[in-house]
C-alpha cells in the first residue's frame, strides 16, 4: 500500500527546509543584485574595463546559479506534489516508487542548500589558496603530503571547483616536500577552511624493508583569495624581498631557460611569510600571483589576530608533529579516519583518500 500521507508529510518538511534556507540566503536580495548587475552590464562603457567586467560577470553567474538552484528545488517540490495527487487517484504503486526516489533526491539537494546557509564568514564565498607541507616523518611524511594533495584535488573535482597548481617542491626520494595550489569555485574557502591543521597518518611504511608501522605528519594551510582591487590589504614592498630563479619541472622552450619563477619573502616585526610561484611561463604573471598569495596570507594573519587564537603566523600549526593533529588517518592496525575536533569517524578510509570529505565538512560547519 502506498503511504500517501507519509509522502505528503515528507514533502512538506522538505519544502519548509528549502524556504527556510532561501530566507537565510536572502534570496530576495539576490534577485535585486542580479537586476542591478544586469543593468550595469547593459551600459555601453561596461566592457571597456576587461578585468572589472570579468569579475562582475563571474559574480552575476554565481548569483544566478544560486537562484536557479533554489527555484529548481521549489519547482521539483511542486512536481512531486502533482505526482502524489496523481498516484492517489490511480493508486499506482509504480508511481509510488518513483515518488519515493524523487523525494530522496530532493531531500539530499535541500540538505546541500541548507549547508550553504552555514557559510557565514566574511570570506567564505571567496576562492582559496591551499598550502601543504611535510612534517615529521622524512620520506614517509613527503609521501603522505602527496597523498593529501591527491585527496584534496579529488575533493575539489567532486565539488566542481577548479584547481590551479602554483608551486610544487618534490621530495628527496618520493612524494612532495610542499605544494601550493589555488582553488576557484563558489564558497571554496567556506568549504575548505575547516581542513586547516596538521594531518596524521598511521600505516605500515612501503619504504621500510622490515614492514614496520610508521606515523607521519603533514600540515595544510588554507587562506582566502582576495580580489586585486578590493583595497582591503595593502602591501608595503619595502618589507618584501623578491627573488627570481629558474623553474623546476619537465621544462620546455622557455620554462627552465629563464628566471621566470618568483619567490617573495615578507618580513615585518616578528612576522615572516614566504610565497612562491613557478607555474607561469612569464615572470610578470608569477609575480602577480605571488602578490595575491601574499595578500591572502596577510588576511589570514589578520583574521587570526582578531580571534586571538595565535601569537604569530604559524598559530596552532607551528608544530607538525605529535599532539598537534586535527585528524588521524589510521591504516594499521585498523581502517579508520577520525577528526579530533568533532569526534567524527568514518569506517572506509579509502573513500576519504579518494576525496570523499562531505561528512567532515558538514560536521565542521555545523559545529561552528
Amino acid at each position: 500500500m502506498i503511504a500517501f500521507e507519509q509522502f505528503t508529510s515528507d514533502l512538506a518538511a522538505i519544502r519548509k527546509s528549502v524556504l527556510s534556507a532561501g530566507e537565510a540566503l536572502h534570496i530576495d536580495h539576490m534577485r535585486e543584485q542580479v537586476e542591478e548587475l544586469t543593468e550595469e552590464m547593459n551600459q555601453p562603457e561596461f566592457w571597456t574595463d576587461t578585468e572589472r567586467s570579468t569579475r562582475i560577470n563571474q559574480r552575476l553567474g554565481k548569483l544566478r546559479n544560486k537562484l536557479n538552484h533554489y527555484e529548481r528545488l521549489l519547482s521539483a517540490a511542486d512536481d512531486i506534489e502533482v505526482m502524489i495527487e496523481l498516484a492517489k487517484e490511480e493508486n499506482d504503486e509504480d508511481l509510488g516508487e518513483e515518488i519515493a526516489s524523487e523525494l530522496s533526491s530532493l531531500r539530499q539537494q535541500a540538505e546541500e542548500l541548507e549547508l550553504e546557509t552555514l557559510m557565514r564568514g566574511d570570506y567564505d564565498s571567496s576562492n582559496a589558496i591551499l598550502s601543504l607541507h611535510a612534517g615529521a616523518g622524512g620520506t614517509e611524511a613527503q609521501d603522505w603530503t602527496q597523498m593529501l594533495f591527491r585527496m584534496y584535488t579529488r575533493y575539489c573535482e567532486h565539488m566542481g571547483f577548479t584547481v590551479r597548481i602554483l608551486d610544487v617542491l618534490d621530495g628527496d626520494e618520493a612524494g612532495l616536500k610542499s605544494a601550493t595550489f589555488e582553488v576557484d569555485g563558489d564558497n571554496a574557502y567556506g568549504f575548505l577552511r575547516g581542513e586547516k591543521g596538521v594531518h596524521r597518518l598511521v600505516r605500515i611504511s612501503p619504504f621500510d624493508a622490515n614492514a614496520r608501522r610508521h606515523t607521519s605528519f603533514a600540515s595544510l594551510d588554507v587562506a582566502p583569495m582576495l580580489e586585486e582591487d578590493d583595497g582591503e590589504i595593502e602591501i608595503d614592498m619595502k618589507y618584501v624581498r623578491v627573488d627570481t630563479y629558474h623553474s623546476s619541472g619537465a621544462g620546455g622552450q622557455n620554462v627552465n631557460k629563464t628566471s621566470s619563477a618568483v619567490r617573495m619573502t615578507y618580513v615585518k616585526d616578528d612576522v615572516t611569510i614566504v610565497v612562491a610561484c613557478q607555474t607561469e611561463r612569464d615572470q610578470v604573471q608569477n609575480r602577480a600571483t605571488c602578490l595575491k598569495m601574499l595578500k591572502a596570507r596577510l588576511l589570514e594573519l589578520r583574521e587570526r589576530e582578531k580571534e586571538q587564537q595565535m601569537a604569530d603566523i604559524k598559530g596552532e600549526m607551528k608544530k607538525i608533529e605529535w599532539g598537534s593533529q586535527i585528524r588521524s588517518y589510521v591504516f594499521q592496525p585498523y581502517t579508520m579516519v577520525k577528526d579530533h575536533r568533532t569526534g567524527y569517524e568514518v569506517g572506509n578510509v579509502d573513500d576519504v583518500m579518494n576525496g570523499n570529505l562531505d561528512g567532515f565538512v558538514t560536521a565542521y560547519l555545523k559545529m561552528q
